[in-house]
């Protein structure tokens, strides 16, 4: 089986902004985590992706076909998670489940009665009484109830508490048990990613910064810490972002290696965070 999810050279013109000819694939059975700050165009890349933005230039297929072309075919096996509630307010849950249903060939009630029971909803509650975490809830269970092969989600666990958080990533790994299946899962929380993420693709000002193994990833980058009497210009250079404060520096290396040979023993080298990661990165 080839990529579930294939960008290539994705390009959209706004007056201010620019995705700037991105590309990244996701192969059937992992889950990828999208990442960058705020205005970096992970929501862009998105709607892209769902055919709600009309792309300037490149290539997106999806279960290798063109996700335009055979649009209908592709969203009958995409489940999309966004951090908003689109749904009818006044609908109880039950209601609106009927009209969602109607949409999609491989409906199966069986399966979203499972999910209401496994979430504590009630199938009478309106929509407008939920809280944040059960209309998540409720739309994952769509998403979940119509045989989806891949899951597309913008921002799921934003506002949610750890709890909630820790519910829906231990949902997300049980439907990745089935290799057929992938996430794509954008996030600005990097410790839901750094537990369930196979894959990471870090997105700043419209360009991929990397698309890589998180395991790669956090095996190559590393934050170091030392005095501030050890740097100068060329050392200060030997980095990809640096803080600095009157007792010392932190920074973050993806060559440990250099750093090893350039300081000897005389800094403290630790395992970088994703969070590190992103922030050193577009602070600079």
């Amino acid at each position: 089986m080839g990529s579930i999810l294939e960008v290539n050279n994705l390009r959209k013109e706004f007056k201010n902004f620019t995705l700037d000819n991105i590309s990244f694939n996701l192969e059937p059975g992992y889950i990828m985590g999208f990442i960058g700050p705020n205005g970096a165009g992970k929501s862009t890349t998105i709607k892209l992706i769902m055919n709600l933005l009309k792309k300037n230039g490149g290539e997106i297929k999806i279960f290798g076909l063109d996700h335009i072309k055979h649009e209908k075919e592709i969203k009958d096996r995409i489940g999309f998670v966004y951090d908003e509630n689109y749904y009818y307010e006044d609908l109880t849950i039950k209601q609106m489940k009927s009209i969602v249903s109607s949409f999609y060939s491989k409906w199966e009630d069986d399966a979203f009665n499972r999910y209401m029971n496994e979430f504590d909803l009630n199938p009478k509650s309106k929509i407008k009484t939920l809280s944040k975490g059960m209309k998540m809830k409720f739309s994952l269970a769509i998403a979940l109830s119509h045989n989806a092969d891949l899951i597309i989600m913008d921002e799921p666990t934003s506002g949610l508490d750890p709890v909630f958080r820790r519910e829906i990533l231990d949902i997300l790994y049980n439907v990745i048990q089935d290799e057929r299946k992938s996430i794509f899962f954008s996030t600005h929380i990097t410790t839901d990613l750094e537990k369930i993420a196979d894959y990471i693709t870090f997105i700043n000002n419209g360009e991929i910064v990397f698309s890589k193994s998180k395991d790669e990833i956090l095996d190559t980058y590393a934050i170091v810490k030392g005095g501030t009497d050890l740097l100068d210009r060329d050392v200060r250079s030997q980095f990809i972002g640096l803080r600095e404060t009157s007792v010392g520096f932190e920074g973050l290396t993806n060559d440990v290696n250099n750093i090893k040979k350039m300081f000897k023993e005389e800094v403290l080298i630790e395992r970088a965070t994703l969070e590190d990661i992103m922030v050193y990165t577009v602070r600079r």
